[in-house]
């Protein structure tokens, strides 16, 4: 693979695609690696302050209508968060950093109407998404986003309850499989007394805990919820199971090695949990950009959705439109479908929402409308998507205005002939047949050189393959 293919491998898995500039100008791996990486914190998505919430946050003395316009409030308030960080991940220079926050936002799923809370758990996760895994599972167990969310709130020494000690293993750590019931009975009465204020910081509540000693996985003592999730960390099995998520989100979610796995593993857990030095190993190794990894990924709804706005580049014309579009393609942020979050890999795609994937482009680029008859969701989902008032039973594309400029005239300094083929290694993860080509050339606008450029974009992101990275 030359090393321009192997930059825009590279630019897919870790970011929403490569821009012009950098397709231009290949770097090294090893260089290009290392850019990637940003040089300083996660600056924070706000749409609400702490000060704001904690004069207008709901409150038991409220009339039911009261309540009523406070959880509507609520809900666009999401909605702007939703919105917000969106627009970051199509503007940031360091695309991997919201690409891996993406990742973890699936996996530590999380669906509430708390607009502070869900701006906090992101916040977290941003702020440790290419840092130390420990410090991530910890920041994430003790918001009050994930307290509220798996119940902890109520779990209490006379009462415990398990849903968030059982979730921490099946879903945060281990895995399915590799814990008992006993262990998780032991471990939720470790987490008992951890909770919240009314302004979402995190307390422990004494008198609410149980101080009697506990046995979990093999070790016993007077555990509280930290030395639950320490114990959790040095279970070699945590890097195991954490490492196969990752190499399934940025390598192939078709086919997974398990030797490379387990060698990518052992080295997480050598390097105490750094997920930084993981991805930069897993960027750098040479299997990484074999053949059978080109196109072994299908893009999830957001991947394409920031994949469109980055390309040409493009803003829609209604600014609800990407709530609307995640909410028909199935990934809305904010919104897991269950506690698992989005299962990801071929359930993005079936018979109707590849139809609708294929016919976006035409909408955004083109100059067609196009009305689209949405299809039963889930109730979860649907539920999820009438809180984020982007509910309706017919959409229509809104239009965007796509700055074509940059764009047109890279592509001018083509020759017409070579055009369609550059374009689709541009476009696609690997090159078109010369018979698909052919085609192409044969449906392309040709009135002039601008439209030529124009409509073989839009006719190779109507294509498939674009599906895939």
């Amino acid at each position: 693979m030359e090393l321009r293919e192997r930059n825009k491998l590279l630019y897919d898995r870790a970011g929403f695609g490569i821009s012009l500039s950098d397709y231009d100008q290949p770097k090294p791996i090893e260089n290009l690696t290392q850019s990637l990486f940003p040089k300083q914190a996660a600056a924070p998505l706000t749409v609400v302050t702490a000060a704001a919430w904690a004069e207008n946050a709901p409150r038991k003395e409220m009339d039911p209508q009261e309540r009523k316009e406070k959880r509507m409030e609520m809900r666009q308030l999401v909605g702007d968060l939703n919105l917000l960080w969106l627009n970051e991940m199509v503007q940031t220079a360091y695309p991997l950093l919201e690409k891996t926050s993406l990742f973890w936002h699936g996996h530590f799923a999380c669906r509430i109407d708390n607009p502070y809370f869900q701006q906090d758990l992101l916040q977290n996760i941003r702020s440790n998404a290419l840092g130390n895994f420990g410090d991530l599972l910890k920041a994430v167990s003790k918001s009050p986003a994930m307290l509220s969310f798996l119940n902890n709130q109520q779990n209490r020494k006379q009462h415990p309850n398990e849903n968030f000690a059982r979730e921490v293993m099946e879903l945060f750590t281990l895995g399915r499989g590799h814990y008992s019931e006993d262990d998780v009975k032991e471990a939720a009465r470790a987490f008992t007394g951890w909770g919240f204020d009314q302004s979402g910081g995190f307390v422990f509540r004494e008198r609410a805990h149980d101080e009697g000693r506990k046995k979990f996985l093999g070790k016993e003592g007077n555990f509280n919820g930290d030395d639950i999730l320490n114990i959790l960390l040095a279970q070699k099995q945590t890097s195991v199971f954490i490492t196969q998520k990752l190499y399934r989100y940025f390598v192939s979610d078709t086919r997974t090695d398990e030797r490379r796995v387990n060698e990518l593993a052992k080295y997480f857990y050598h390097e105490n949990y750094d997920i930084g030095k993981l991805l930069e190993k897993m960027f750098t190794e040479d299997w990484f950009y074999d053949d059978q990894n080109i196109g072994a990924k299908i893009k999830s709804p957001v991947e394409l959705i920031v994949g469109y706005m980055r390309t040409v580049p493009l803003r829609f014309t209604n600014e609800k439109t990407p709530l609307q579009l995640q909410r028909i393609l199935g990934q809305l942020l904010f919104a897991p479908p269950n506690v698992a979050g989005w299962p990801g890999g071929k359930n993005w795609i079936d018979s109707s929402s590849l139809v609708i994937r294929m016919r976006l482009p035409e909408a955004f680029l083109g100059s067609k409308e196009i009305n689209l008859q949405l299809k039963e969701l889930d109730t979860d989902l649907a539920e999820a998507s009438e809180k984020m008032e982007v509910h309706t039973q017919q959409f229509n594309l809104a239009r965007a205005n796509p700055d074509w400029d940059n764009y047109v005239n890279y592509w001018k300094q083509q020759a017409e002939q070579t055009l369609p083929k550059s374009l689709a290694a541009y476009l696609l993860p690997f090159q078109l047949p010369p018979e698909k080509l052919d085609v192409l050339k044969k449906f392309a606008d040709k009135d002039s050189s601008e439209e030529y450029i124009k409509s073989l974009t839009i006719l190779l992101m109507e294509m498939p393959e674009y599906q895939l990275c």
